[in-house]
């Protein structure tokens, strides 16, 4: 039986076409990764708004395979809102299914403070009104954001076309004009950083959280998994 130590339900954007591979590619042995999706266009406030609308119905279809647990992913899903809407759409989650639930915002703060980052450098495919609720986010959860650069990306599908290359360009240029960072974030589901974390964490020093990174280790977590992956940062490395 596939998913016969654990099976992790992914509530994903519809135009995704990143981070179910990333996470299919690093699952370990015996750990199956089931996955719905939410129809999304753009990612604003109102292609976001109508797409929180639909999590109810994708997590009873994710319940419907008894997954042992549950990620709404698409990192801005959870933050849009502000403060708090991670956990609301949690709960939400959880009263429709029964099943324990988490977001990659949830995975993302969790991560970080795991790492015990505290001055972040942040790369993200955002327009900069999204970019700017994240700050605030961030800033309210505890940290500072000492500089941020998006790419300024609408639509969810372009921000799967993004090779692994220019994220790591992108995530280092936010580092050298941050030199005061202790760490970096990298923000978006449907952007490639997994061939990234290794060469940034190598090239400048600091640990590196991205949103698929921190979401497979928190849901892997979360049903006891807990092999150290290789290649994946210090994040899967040593936590």
């Amino acid at each position: 039986m596939y998913g016969w130590r654990a099976k992790i339900g992914r509530i994903s954007p519809s135009p995704e076409t990143v981070g179910c591979e990333e996470w299919r590619r690093a699952m370990p042995e015996g750990v199956c990764l089931v996955e719905t999706r939410t129809l999304l266009h753009d990612v604003t406030v109102e292609g976001l708004t109508e797409t929180v609308k639909q999590v109810e119905r994708a997590a009873l279809e994710l319940a419907s395979a008894e997954v042992d647990v549950i990620l709404q992913a698409g990192t801005a899903i959870a933050f849009f809102r502000g403060l708090g809407h991670d956990l609301e759409l949690i709960n939400r989650i959880m009263v429709a299914t029964g099943i324990r639930a988490t977001t990659t915002l949830t995975a993302v703060v969790a991560a970080l403070r795991q790492l015990r980052i505290a001055r972040l450098a942040v790369a993200s495919s955002y327009l900069s009104d999204i970019d700017a609720r994240l700050v605030n986010v961030l800033h309210g959860s505890g940290f500072e954001v000492v500089a941020i650069h998006g790419m300024g990306l609408k639509r969810s599908i372009d921000m799967g076309k993004v090779g692994p290359e220019d994220t790591y360009r992108l995530a280092r240029d936010v580092v050298r004009s941050a030199p005061n960072a202790d760490g970096i974030l990298i923000s978006c589901g449907n952007l490639r950083t997994f061939e990234a974390i290794e060469p940034l964490e190598a090239d400048t020093g600091l640990p590196v959280v991205t949103s698929n990174q921190a979401g497979l280790w928190q849901a892997l977590r979360i049903v006891g998994v807990r092999e150290q992956l290789p290649n994946l940062g210090r994040l899967l490395r040593e936590y």
